[in-house]
């Protein structure tokens, strides 16, 4: 399991154990949504990658959203 919590312009993507396994970011510039690994040693098991897969393309469908924070 893989949870998704949202902190302003990313999601933290975290494992079902609480460890940060990396940040899911909306690039403004590109309008893609991309995966950012936390640190490189994080092995993502084939679970949890196929959860970010999953997410990713939810998002970028439409499906599931996550509230951008303007600063401005």
């Amino acid at each position: 399991m893989v949870l998704f919590f949202p902190i302003e312009q990313e999601l933290d993507c975290i494992s079902s154990d609480g460890r940060i396994l990396g940040k899911i970011k909306f690039d403004v510039f590109t309008d893609e949504y991309s995966f950012v690994l936390d640190n490189e040693a994080i092995v993502l098991s084939d679970l949890e990658e196929a959860k970010i897969v999953e997410r990713l393309a939810g998002l970028c469908s439409g499906k599931y959203s996550f509230a951008m924070h303007d600063d401005d």
